[in-house]
């Protein structure tokens, strides 16, 4: 294994614990058991197992089941909503190639997600939004009609709802404002800069930030943590993806969470203690666990 693919050493770890709200343990290496242990050694006890397609809601559900110290989301990631409907020839989503399904395929789907969305073990309905980097214009009318969609049904079973927004900020606003949010929703991989974080939190978001803060191009994110009010931030890995500088491109675990947070107890000049007890509280009131 080379040091690319190695995984980064145990950190410190965190005196006050935190969950990690928002990873995909299903793409990452290891059994789910190895994978919490290790977390719950670098004092990480919780985290938040988000499902992106109908299998990947499935198994977050049935995990969470399994786990007590872990809640799923269940949801058709943003660009999930176009493949169902126009097809994936090209099989970019790891299931192969697929045919178009129309609109009657994300009717399908959706009315899967709304029977998982109605299980105690599902804190919330997401990753949903809009991706505007991965999916062209052709695809936005299946994103939005998604996205729509998922917001009724996180309002009709009282769940928190998780926003992907990728180069899409104005649109997901806009589509929350004209729906109606629900009362607790976050903003998973927190990518806007300090205006739109003043925003957030005049309507309630929560803003959640992942190792993309530690990056040395990431001053705007930076900008915009300082000015997030505390109670409002949550901290998560996205693993996989998004490893913390010094770690960066390697793969990311929960059990990297204490290196974010000591970055973002840099950034609001506050003591790690303090950033770990404000982010524990807040993610179990998003989450209401």
């Amino acid at each position: 294994m080379s040091s690319k693919d190695a995984p980064p050493p145990l950190p410190e770890p965190l005196g006050v614990p935190v969950a990690d709200s928002h990873t995909h343990l299903d793409m990452q290496s290891g059994t789910v058991e190895e994978a919490l242990a290790k977390a719950a050694a670098a004092g990480v006890d919780t985290v938040v197992q988000v499902g992106c397609d109908l299998k990947g809601s499935r198994w977050a559900a049935e995990t969470a089941a399994a786990h007590p110290q872990v809640h799923a989301a269940v949801a058709l990631h943003p660009n999930e909503a176009p493949r169902i409907v126009l097809g994936d020839p090209d099989g970019w989503s790891r299931q192969g190639a697929r045919e178009a399904g129309g609109d009657a395929a994300l009717d399908d789907a959706l009315a899967e997600i709304d029977r998982l969305a109605a299980l105690p073990e599902v804190k919330a309905v997401g990753e949903t939004g809009l991706d505007f980097f991965r999916t062209g214009a052709e695809g936005i009318a299946a994103q939005e009609r998604s996205f729509r969609a998922h917001i009724e049904i996180a309002k009709r079973h009282g769940k928190a709802l998780v926003i992907h927004d990728r180069e899409a900020h104005d649109d997901v606003l806009r589509i929350l404002a004209e729906e109606g949010a629900p009362e607790r929703t976050v903003f998973h991989c927190y990518s806007g800069d300090a205006g739109m974080a003043r925003i957030c939190a005049d309507a309630g978001y929560y803003m959640s930030f992942a190792g993309n803060v530690t990056f040395k191009n990431a001053q705007p994110l930076r900008d915009a943590l300082a000015v997030a009010p505390l109670d409002l931030v949550l901290v998560e890995t996205d693993a996989p993806f998004l490893t913390p500088v010094p770690y960066r491109g390697r793969p990311n675990a929960p059990y990297l969470v204490p290196i974010t947070v000591r970055a973002m107890a840099r950034v609001r000049g506050i003591d790690e203690e303090a950033m770990s007890t404000a982010i524990a509280v807040n993610t179990a009131r998003a989450f209401d666990y």
